[in-house]
This record gives C-alpha cells, structure tokens and sequence, in this order.
C-alpha cells in the first residue's frame, strides 16, 4: 500500500484525510507502485515564501511546490512500476484566496486541485511550453473529475 504522509504546518483546517486518500489514489491511477512513498505538508505563507525563494528563485509565496526524489514516472500497462519514493508536495492554503475566488472551489477542493497538480510534476509533467500545458493540464481535468466523480 502506498505510504501518504499529511503533515498541517500551516494553521488552516482542512481534510487531511482527504488529501491522503486522493493521493493514494492517483498513484493507482497514475501506474507508480503500490509502495511508493509521498509526503504532503501545508505550510504558512513565510514557510512558503522561503521555500520559493530558496528553491525557484523567484520572490514571495506560492500555491504549490513539487520536490521529486526518485523521479519516479507512470509505469507502461506491460511493466511493474518501479519502487522508491515520489517525494514531497508543498502547499500554501493561506495563498490560495484570489484562486478560490477565481475557480469557484472551495479550500479541499482547491488543495485537491493542488495534490493533483504538484503530483503529476513530480513524475515529469510540467506546463513549460504549449504543447506540455495541454498534456498536463488535460490529464490533470480528467483525474479530478474521475476523484471527483467516483
């Protein structure tokens, strides 16, 4: 069974479990192996803010921060995933008001978004160019509404 860390360091109330259970099943979805291992932490935005400037080099916080360990990718259906840990996923729930606002969702379902999200980076995926911002963001709609749906 895939090991799913959730760790709030950031004083917002929301669903951990949730987000453990979504994890957990988009690893299944995602064809990684059933014993990989991932953690989640919400931060507070100056944990955030220095994550991102430390890490991206780039100023103030952010919604989410992907960091990979064993760049880990989606197994092909004719072989067994490869084991080892997917790696850490950061979130800020106190950035995410203005995205809120925007999208319609609500706070677990913006950090559902978000889980999605900071996953499919850690197994390759970015949103760098056109062309990997429509595989990416198309596989990352079809993910939620199938969580969402189920």
């Amino acid at each position: 069974m895939t090991q799913v860390v959730v760790s709030n360091e950031s004083g917002v109330t929301c669903d951990e479990q949730a987000l453990a259970n979504l994890a957990s099943w988009l690893m299944d979805q995602l064809r990684l192996h059933p014993e990989c291992e991932l953690g989640i932490t919400l931060v507070d935005l100056d944990r955030m803010t220095g994550l991102h400037e430390d890490w991206m080099q780039e100023p103030g916080a952010t919604d989410v921060l992907s960091f990979p360990i064993d760049e880990l990718r989606s197994a092909p259906a004719d072989q067994e995933p490869d084991e080892g840990v997917l790696g850490d996923i950061v979130l800020c729930p106190a950035f995410l008001g203005p995205q809120m606002e925007q999208s319609g969702r609500t706070l677990d379902q913006e950090l559902a978004f978000l889980v999605v999200h900071g996953t499919l980076h850690l197994i390759g995926y970015d949103h760098m160019d056109e062309t990997e911002l429509i595989a990416m963001f198309g596989l990352q709609d079809r993910l939620l509404e199938q969580w969402w749906m189920r």
